[in-house]
C-alpha cells in the first residue's frame, strides 16, 4: 500500500511541477508578442482494481496546450486587415491633401495674376511693358501645372515602390510560414504534443500577413496550415510557400500589377481586392491620385485650349493672327501619349486621341478594344460603351460624347487589339509657354460690327466667334460685309447678309422676333460667326436695320484682350458649367473630404480592432492576476503531493522496523 502511495505522490507533485513550470512560463512571456496562454491538461491515470474496488493511482499532464480561441483570432485578423487598409489610406489621402492645399492654391493665385497681367493690357494694348509682364506669369502658371503633376508621378512612383515592397514583405512570411510548416509536421511524426512554441510563431507571421492583405487558414489535421490571401488565391500550400512577384502595368506601365508566383508558373492576382494595406495602396494611386492627376491635366489642356483658341481670334500688334500662347493641345507628341496600346495587341495599330472639344472633356478613362469588325469604346468609370466604328470608318461618337476623337494612325489592326486612353494624360507635364515676343500678344479684335445711326429698334448683330482672326479679316474686307434686319409681313422678319458695294447676298434667312440667329461666314467654311438677336422694330418705314462688318485692326483696340479676361470666369470645364478656379476649387474640395473621410474610417477601425483584441485577448493572453492565483494553486498541490510521499514513506519505514 506505502509503494501505490508513494507514486500517487510523486505522480500528484510531477503533476504540480509541470503545472508550476507553465505557469512561470506564462508569467515569463506576459509581454512576449503574440504568446498564447498555455495550461497544462491534467488527468487522472487508471485506477487499480483491488478488494473489489478501483483505487485510484495518481494522475498526469496529458499535454500542454495553448488556450486558444479560433472565432475571436479570426476576428481579430480581420479587423487587423480592415485597420491596415483604413490607416494607409488615411496617411496617403492626408499627404494628397496637404499638397493639394499647397500646390492648388499656388495654381489659384498664378491663375488669378494671369489673368490680372491680361487686364492690365486691355488699359493700355501697346505697352510691351505690360505684354512682357503676361508673358512671365503665363510661364510661372506653367511652371506650377508642370510642378504639380511632377509632384502627383513622385507619389505614382513612391506608391509603386511601396507595393514592390510589401510584396517583398509578403514573399518573406510565406518562406517563414513554409519552413514552419515543415517543422510542425515533423514534429507530430516525432513526439507526442502540440509545438506551442511553433504555432505562436505561425501565427504572429498570419497576423503581420494579415496587415498587408486579407488572410483565411485552413489546417489539416497534422497541423500544417494552407495560407489564402485576397479573394482565395493561394500562398502557402503546406511546406510549399509561394511568392508574390511585382511586374510592370500592360498597357500602362505606371500601373504595376501583382501575380502569386509558382516553381512553374505565375497567376494574376487583382492588388485592388487583396484588402489591408495592399489594396489601400492600389486604391489610392488608381482612383484618388488619379483623378486628381486628370483633373489637374484638364485644367491645364483647358487653359491652353482656352486662351489659344483667343489668341487665334484677335490680332497682335503687326496686324498679324495670334499664335498659341501656351503649347497646342493637340500635338503629335499629346495625341500620341494618351493612347496605351497593349504590348499583347495580335494587330500592329498605333492610334492617337485629337481633343475636339475642351468642355466635353472627362476625366475618366477608357478602353479601346477591337473584335475583328469594329472598335469599341468602354468608359471605365460607369462601363458604358460607344461604338467607333470599323477600320478606315471611324464615326465621331467618341468626339460628340466626350470631346475628343480616336484615330487609326498606323498599321492594321487584329482581332484582340486592346487600348487605354487617357484624353487629358500629359497636358500638365507638356505645358510650355511657347509665345516669346510680347508684340505676339493678339489684343486687337479682327473684325467689328457697327450699328447704322437710323437704326431705332432692339435688333443687334455681335461676332460670336473668329476661328481664324486673318481670314475672318479679309473676308470681311474683300465683301463689304453688312447685315439687315427688317419685317417682311406685319410681324414676321427675315436678316440677309450681303456684300454692301454690290448688294449680292450672302446669307439670308428669317428670324422671329426676340429670338437668336447663328450665321457661319463665309457659309460652310465659318471662319468666324455673327450672332443676330435682340427686337427691331416692326415699323416697315424705318425698316430695315442695317449693321456693318468691317476691319478693326489698330493699336489701341483691346477688345480681344477684354475676350481673353473674359475666359477667366467662363464655363469651360463639365460642359461649361465650371471655370478654371471652379475646377481647381472643387478638386481641392474632393481630396479634402476624402482625406476627413478617410480618417473617420480609421477611427472606427481602430475602435473595432481594438475590441476585438480585447475580446481574443481576454482567452488567450496572459492575465498576471489569474496566474499569481494558479501560482498559489500548484504550489499548495505541490507541497500536498509532497506529504504523501513523506506519509508513504513513514508508513514504509513503520513496516520495515515492524520485520527487523
Amino acid at each position: 500500500m506505502s509503494v501505490n502511495l508513494y507514486n500517487t505522490g510523486v505522480s500528484g507533485l510531477l503533476a504540480s511541477q509541470q503545472q508550476l513550470a507553465t505557469t512561470g512560463n506564462n508569467i515569463a512571456n506576459v509581454n512576449t508578442e503574440g504568446y498564447t496562454r498555455q495550461r497544462a491538461e491534467q488527468n487522472a491515470t487508471t485506477g487499480i482494481y483491488a478488494g473489489g474496488n478501483f483505487i485510484g493511482s495518481g494522475t498526469y499532464i496529458e499535454d500542454i496546450s495553448r488556450v486558444y480561441d479560433q472565432f475571436s483570432y479570426k476576428e481579430q485578423l480581420l479587423s487587423q486587415t480592415s485597420l491596415s487598409h483604413a490607416d494607409s489610406l488615411n496617411v496617403g489621402l492626408s499627404q494628397l491633401d496637404q499638397m493639394m492645399t499647397f500646390s492648388g492654391g499656388a495654381i489659384n493665385t498664378s491663375i488669378t495674376s494671369f489673368y490680372e497681367a491680361i487686364n492690365s493690357i486691355s488699359d493700355n494694348p501697346s505697352d510691351l511693358g505690360l505684354r512682357n509682364m503676361a508673358i512671365s506669369q503665363a510661364q510661372i502658371l506653367s511652371d506650377d501645372l508642370n510642378s504639380i503633376n511632377d509632384n502627383l508621378n513622385q507619389i505614382v512612383k513612391s506608391t509603386n515602390g511601396e507595393i514592390a515592397e510589401i510584396a517583398g514583405h509578403i514573399s518573406d512570411i510565406s518562406a517563414e510560414i513554409g519552413k514552419i510548416n515543415e517543422q510542425i509536421l515533423f514534429s507530430q511524426h516525432s513526439v507526442q504534443g502540440q509545438p506551442n512554441d511553433l504555432l505562436d510563431a505561425r501565427d504572429s507571421l498570419v497576423n503581420e500577413l494579415s496587415q498587408y492583405t486579407s488572410v483565411n487558414t485552413i489546417v489539416d489535421n497534422l497541423g500544417v496550415m494552407t495560407v489564402m490571401i485576397g479573394n482565395g488565391s493561394t500562398l502557402v500550400a503546406g511546406t510549399t510557400a509561394l511568392s508574390v512577384g511585382v511586374q510592370a502595368g500592360d498597357p500602362d506601365p505606371n500601373k504595376t500589377v501583382l501575380s502569386i508566383v509558382g516553381p512553374n508558373s505565375a497567376v494574376y492576382l487583382n492588388g485592388s481586392t487583396v484588402g489591408g494595406v495592399l489594396a489601400a495602396k492600389y486604391e489610392f494611386r488608381d482612383e484618388h491620385v488619379a483623378e486628381v492627376q486628370s483633373e489637374m491635366n484638364r485644367i491645364a489642356m483647358a487653359i491652353s485650349g482656352t486662351i489659344n483658341d483667343a489668341q487665334h481670334s484677335g490680332l497682335d500688334l503687326n496686324n498679324e493672327e495670334g499664335q498659341n500662347f501656351f503649347t497646342d493641345i493637340n500635338t503629335p507628341l499629346l495625341e500620341q501619349s494618351r493612347v496605351f496600346a497593349s504590348s499583347k495587341n495580335p494587330g500592329t495599330s498605333e492610334a492617337s486621341v485629337t481633343i475636339t472639344d475642351i468642355t466635353k472633356v472627362p476625366t475618366d478613362e477608357f478602353m479601346v478594344e477591337f473584335d475583328g469588325t469594329n472598335y469599341t469604346m468602354t468608359n471605365l468609370k460607369d462601363n458604358s460603351t460607344l461604338d467607333l466604328g470599323t477600320p478606315g470608318s471611324l464615326n465621331t461618337n467618341a468626339a460628340d460624347t466626350y470631346g475628343f476623337q480616336f484615330n487609326e494612325d498606323s498599321g492594321t489592326p487584329a482581332a484582340g487589339d486592346v487600348f487605354i486612353i487617357k484624353p487629358t494624360h500629359n497636358s500638365a507635364a507638356l505645358m510650355d509657354v511657347t509665345l516669346t515676343q510680347a508684340s505676339g500678344l493678339a489684343a486687337s479684335s479682327a473684325i467689328d460690327v457697327t450699328a447704322s445711326t437710323t437704326n431705332i429698334g432692339g435688333a443687334s448683330v455681335e461676332i460670336s466667334n473668329v476661328i481664324g482672326a486673318t481670314d475672318a479679316r479679309q473676308y470681311a474686307i474683300d465683301n463689304n460685309l453688312a447685315v439687315d434686319i427688317y419685317e417682311t409681313t406685319p410681324g414676321s422678319f427675315a436678316y440677309r447678309v450681303y456684300d454692301s458695294s454690290t448688294s449680292t447676298d450672302i446669307a439670308t434667312g428669317s428670324y422671329v422676333l426676340g429670338g437668336s440667329v447663328s450665321v457661319e461666314l463665309p457659309p460652310g467654311v465659318a471662319d468666324f460667326s455673327i450672332e443676330i438677336q435682340g427686337n427691331p422694330s416692326g415699323a416697315s418705314a424705318i425698316a430695315p436695320e442695317t449693321f456693318s462688318i468691317a476691319d478693326s485692326f489698330g493699336t489701341g483696340n483691346n477688345k480681344n484682350s477684354l475676350a481673353l479676361g473674359l475666359t477667366q470666369e467662363q464655363g469651360i470645364l463639365n460642359n461649361g458649367k465650371d471655370s478654371f478656379t471652379q475646377g481647381l476649387s472643387i478638386s481641392t474640395a474632393t481630396v479634402g473630404s476624402a482625406a476627413k473621410s478617410a480618417e473617420l474610417t480609421e477611427s472606427t477601425a481602430q475602435a473595432l480592432f481594438t475590441q476585438a483584441y480585447n475580446r481574443n485577448q481576454s482567452t488567450s493572453g496572459v492575465n498576471l492576476d489569474e496566474e499569481a492565483a494558479n501560482l498559489l494553486k500548484y504550489q499548495q498541490a505541490y507541497q500536498a503531493a509532497s506529504q504523501i510521499i513523506s506519509t508513504a514513506n513513514t508508513i514504509f519505514e513503520t513496516l520495515l522496523s515492524a520485520v527487523r
